[in-house]
């Protein structure tokens, strides 16, 4: 068993996680001035497309899992405030929106039969504020929303504050999984962890290790193409300015050099040879198109882009 901080207790077993004393919480956002253009980096349930900090640089440059989990740990905690004030509304409470395309899983069913969720035990990875976790225990599951943002977290603890009901929520890192082996029915993520971790791989069969057998995994990213255009959101974003194949990773760094942002990518056919490396079995791949009524523009997402090219992946797997 590894360690894990439980932020808040919803009578889940003891033997899934232990206490440790949690961070301190987040400072103050920087504000945003873009420095260079960026990919188009997002995380649905714990932040979204970004603007590079006044007092960061953009590079492109190696960074493995230490210098990546520090930096989106720090860069999360300083921007839960901006980002849940500015998206809040979008995702609200206790909703399940993969993307911002806004598919609802309550429509998609990606999850499998709303019917069969009832009694499940389901961990979301890169839960944010948990607004995912509280909508599958409306369906009768019993939900983890894990993070490794503490500031991320404690906005699911105002949440629940607010409510009757609350979610178990976690602080960990998603490649070291502070569960015991076959602890759940189920596993998610809306833009969570997945895209800011240099080692997917370690990150899926860890997933897969906490799945009991036949188990599904669900997650959502940046559409891979994505990474060849500007994250802008008007026509300046339709041109391709980088190679697709390009996988060095995008690092915003301080004035003395340090990651303070990191996010990695990886083409499709990269995506589902890491997915069957760890031991799953892709059953669905899910390009979201643009509805007409979405009117809003999120980052580098717009409806013009929207109409012209995907932006979002999700990735439908089940564990061998």
């Amino acid at each position: 068993m590894t360690t894990g901080t439980m932020i808040q207790d919803n009578g889940t077993p003891e033997s899934r996680t232990s206490a440790t004393t949690p961070p301190p919480a987040g400072t103050a956002p920087s504000p945003g001035a873009a420095a260079a253009p960026l990919p188009a980096g997002a995380h649905l349930s714990a932040g979204a497309a970004h603007a590079v900090d006044e007092e960061s640089e953009a590079a492109r440059r190696d960074a493995g899992d230490t210098e990546s989990t520090r930096a989106n740990r720090g860069w999360w905690d300083r921007n839960a405030d901006e980002y849940q004030n500015e998206h809040g509304t979008f995702l609200g409470d206790d909703r399940f929106v993969w993307c911002p395309e806004g598919l609802d899983e309550m429509e998609a069913g990606l999850l499998g039969p709303l019917e069969s969720l009832r009694g499940l035990d389901v961990l979301e990875i890169g839960a944010g504020a948990a607004q995912c976790s509280r909508w599958l225990a409306a369906q009768g599951a019993r939900p983890v929303a894990l993070d490794l943002s503490h500031r991320q977290l404690q906005h699911g603890r105002r949440i629940d504050g607010e409510r009757s009901a609350s979610v178990a929520l976690v602080q960990a890192d998603a490649g070291v999984l502070p569960f015991a082996d076959g602890s759940f029915d189920l596993a998610c993520s809306a833009y969570g962890a997945v895209p800011f971790v240099a080692d997917p791989v370690k990150v899926f069969r860890e997933v897969r290790r906490v799945l009991r057998p036949g188990a599904r995994w669900v997650f959502s990213v940046t559409h891979p193409v994505r990474w060849a255009f500007p994250d802008e959101p008007g026509p300046e974003g339709l041109t391709a300015t980088m190679p697709y194949f390009d996988r060095t990773p995008y690092v915003e760094e301080d004035e003395r050099g340090r990651a303070v942002y990191v996010e990695h990518h990886r083409t499709l056919g990269d995506r589902v040879r890491d997915l069957t490396a760890a031991g799953f079995r892709l059953v669905d791949l899910v390009e979201p198109e643009w509805p007409a009524w979405n009117t809003q523009e999120w980052g580098g997402w717009s409806p013009l882009r929207g109409a012209l090219l995907p932006g979002t992946a999700i990735f439908v797997c089940e564990r061998d």
